[in-house]
């Protein structure tokens, strides 16, 4: 058993994540839902508590107690209702025992779901809700967990009870659907609102069921715009289909880890599941958003007594061809080509040799994009610059390397005259083919521009000088429609501030979205790039639109790629929507990156040509 700070602590160290339901656990298990699933933790523990087991095996911070449904009114329903203390307390020491041969803390959360139709007046629906919290608390949970609560009226009754407990940590959890409100039409602005101040406040708020990944995110947005307290969040898998009579969700675990992420980067503290989620969608959860809090630090650069002199850096244009180009105000243009997952570097170094003879500036080569594996990308921009005469954007991420790793390989990239690269935080492993590698994430995109900046300066970052220095041309990645603009706004004035020189745009499918971004950034004096993808078929589109969490296509991009039939007609409406896309935004950017969908060339070419000055 690990120590445990008290759970408020615990939620300010970092991003924790609960634990699925439990009630779709058993169902799972083939136990029919005519039965009492509270009373389980009595006549089948070894059930739930291998449920709890899977859970922290899966690697959850929090177990939710097997009590969801343990207040006298349900329990009376089977008539179970003089076993409710028996049933509390089993459930409790179920989920105790697996958190506390977990061999890092892990909480225990006591479930109280809506009482229903219980009791009409006020007081005797608090002596009911006390009646668990009393309990639940004797047995040794480390809070209350008030969760899936209809309204506002409920959970201010959860409050009130709480008045007579107030030394009990307690959390209130509202459920919300898709439409960003509870059944009875509530806002989260209204359910979440602050408490009256003579009520005990909650440790935390939450938002649970009601609604999938997706159909949560919005609300997750509208309740970190206010509320005070860490929020916990915890979607379904989706919506349930109904096979052979059994409700079965289809929500991928990664599928559900990605959303996680985006609910982390929105600020969320907390990230667990609710109907239809699994271990594995724990697991994939956790290996996804918990190096996220280690992503977000910086190196702290070391600066030793008698640290080498700060030198005065290359100037820009004298750093690249490319470099050169956008110091003179000279629009640019590169296509991003994938490095293959083998080590045959023939096709890619062709195709750069045929960007190059249609006057491209640059091949920008990705860095494991998606959490792939794929060879070096340092090697690649290595033969592509010797053998096709074309200069590298490399991007460079940091998840597989530590600093000194990371350090050494910037080094090689100034010796091998690799000399554009385009700094990226990473995509977490479980995204990719290889989910149970590790992702390092020693620091972040910012971080690293701060390191590259030094390097430039002639000092590495023990505070040693390196003769010559380093000529890097330092670009970041950029997200114009980004959920939480202001995180992504901050963001780049922290990029700026670092170093970078020049920005690179996700694929923008709405020019509108850029422009309107590029007016809130326009007192950053430094080139940015916009991002294009040229969508090869309608059902490239759909599949973006509709499984790539973060990709923004809108109805008549959608409209105009249905508009057309053969895939030949396809490729080029996408081709002409493009450029479309360019032309909108000309004048407001340095150039373009137009990425090659499926390594064809030839499609960003047409882009790129058919949108020359």
């Amino acid at each position: 058993m690990s120590a445990r700070p008290p759970f408020a602590e615990f939620l300010q160290k970092g991003v924790v994540v609960f634990d699925g339901p439990m009630g779709t656990e058993i169902y799972r298990h083939h136990v029919f839902t005519n039965r009492c699933f509270d009373e389980l933790s009595l006549s089948e523990p070894k059930l739930i508590r291998q449920i709890h087991q899977d859970y922290c095996d899966a690697g959850a911070e929090v177990l939710t107690t097997n009590t969801f449904g343990a207040n006298r009114p349900r329990l009376e329903k089977y008539g179970l209702g003089e076993r409710l203390e028996a049933i509390i307390r089993a459930g409790v020491r179920l989920a105790r025992e697996a958190a506390d041969q977990a061999d890092r803390p892990v909480y225990v959360a006591g479930s109280i779901g809506p009482l229903g139709a219980a009791a009409r007046d006020e007081d005797a629906q608090q002596r009911l809700i006390l009646e668990q919290v009393d309990v639940m608390a004797e047995a040794g949970v480390d809070f209350i967990l008030f969760e899936t609560q209809p309204n506002r009226e409920a959970l201010e009754l959860c409050a009130r009870a709480m008045q007579e407990r107030p030394s009990v940590p307690y959390v209130l959890s509202a459920a919300v659907y898709e439409d960003g409100e509870s059944a009875s039409g509530e806002t989260v602005e209204r359910l979440l609102a602050p408490l009256a101040e003579e009520l005990p406040q909650p440790v935390a708020w939450g938002l649970n069921c009601g609604s999938g990944p997706h159909g949560m995110l919005g609300a997750v947005d509208q309740a970190l715009k206010f509320v005070r307290r860490p929020l916990i969040v915890q979607p379904n898998a989706g919506t349930p289909k109904e096979v052979e009579n059994r409700r079965i969700y289809y929500c991928s675990p990664e599928y559900f880890a990605e959303y996680g992420k985006r609910y982390v980067q929105l600020g969320a503290a907390a990230v667990g599941g609710c109907c239809g989620t699994t271990p594995e969608h724990i697991r994939a959860l956790c290996e996804t958003i918990k190096p996220l809090t280690r992503a977000r630090t910086k190196p702290i650069l070391v600066s030793p007594a008698g640290q080498a002199e700060l030198k005065t850096p290359v100037p820009v244009a004298d750093r690249s061809r490319f470099a050169s180009r956008l110091a003179r105000g000279r629009w640019v243009a590169s296509v991003e080509l994938v490095p293959p997952r083998g080590y045959n570097l023939e096709d890619i170094v062709t195709k750069s040799r045929l960007l190059h003879r249609h006057g491209v500036d640059a091949v920008n080569i990705p860095d494991g994009p998606r959490a792939s594996s794929r060879i070096s990308p340092l090697i690649t921009a290595d033969r592509i610059q010797r053998e096709a005469m074309i200069e590298v954007i490399l991007h460079f991420c940091c998840r597989d390397r530590n600093l000194i790793g990371m350090q050494a390989d910037l080094l090689a990239c100034a010796a091998c005259g690799v000399h554009n690269i385009l700094f990226v935080t990473g995509d977490p492993p479980k995204l990719g083919n290889y989910p149970h590698a590790t992702g390092v994430f020693d620091t972040d995109s910012i971080g690293m521009v701060q390191v590259q900046k030094r390097l430039n300066q002639g000092v590495d970052l023990g505070g040693q000088s390196i003769d010559p220095p380093t000529a890097a041309f330092i670009g970041v990645g950029l997200d114009p429609t980004a959920l939480d603009q202001e995180r992504e706004l901050d963001r780049f004035r922290q990029k700026v501030e670092a170093g970078a020189e020049f920005a690179i745009t996700q694929p923008v499918f709405d020019p509108d979205a850029l422009l309107r971004f590029l007016d809130r950034v326009q007192q950053y004096n430094i080139p940015i790039i916009a991002g294009i993808w040229p969508l090869a078929s309608l059902r490239n589109a759909t599949f973006m639109k509709n499984e790539v969490p973060g990709v923004i296509i809108p109805d008549w991009v959608m409209d105009k790629m249905a508009s057309v039939s053969s895939r030949d007609d396809q490729w080029k409406m996408g081709v002409e929507i493009a450029r479309q896309a360019v032309e909108r935004v000309r004048d407001r950017v340095a150039g373009i990156q137009v990425s090659a969908p499926f390594g064809k060339s030839e499609i960003a070419l047409a882009v790129i040509e058919g949108s020359s000055p």
